[in-house]
């Protein structure tokens, strides 16, 4: 198996934002012109960034550090909290062999090396996992149709 890497997306990449929009776009319906768009523009902001991990020369996994994620729309009161991890994707062949773990790993390494002391994410889905990576739960609210837990990480 060819050896896992991961950076930092720059903001010519637009292939690659490409091949991230359709990703969420099949997994959570997010529409492809919000996502370009959304690339775009953290791609210009130190404080905001996209990783993607590469399996050798093929892109198996992505998310980011962003300071707006669709909660914010549904719950205000969490805007006070300005860095958000978001959006972590694997494509399903490669699900369940750590590179989440690990790309989230490399995602709050990127975060401290920018000077960011504090982020928070929501998940359904993936609170064990989080937790493992020493991440708190702060409080689980309804998202939708959903409850998702709320969670933080200081560094």
């Amino acid at each position: 198996m060819d050896l896992l890497t991961f950076r930092v997306l720059l903001p010519n990449e637009l292939k690659t934002f490409q091949l991230i929009a359709s990703w969420y776009f099949d997994e959570w319906k997010i529409p492809i012109e919000k996502t370009l768009l959304k690339l775009e523009s953290i791609s210009l902001d130190n404080s905001q960034f996209q990783v993607i991990a590469m399996q050798g020369d093929r892109p198996v996994a992505t998310g980011g550090i962003y300071h707006h994620v669709g909660l914010l729309e549904k719950e205000p009161r969490f805007k006070k909290h300005k860095h958000w991890l978001g959006l972590v994707y694997t494509i399903p062949e490669f699900r369940h062999l750590g590179i989440g773990a690990e790309l989230c790993k490399y995602i709050e390494g990127a975060t401290r090396d920018r000077g960011i002391r504090e982020v928070y994410l929501f998940s359904d889905t993936a609170v064990s996992l989080y937790n493992r990576l020493g991440w708190a739960e702060v409080e689980t609210v309804v998202y939708g149709p959903r409850s998702v837990t709320v969670m933080k990480k200081e560094f």
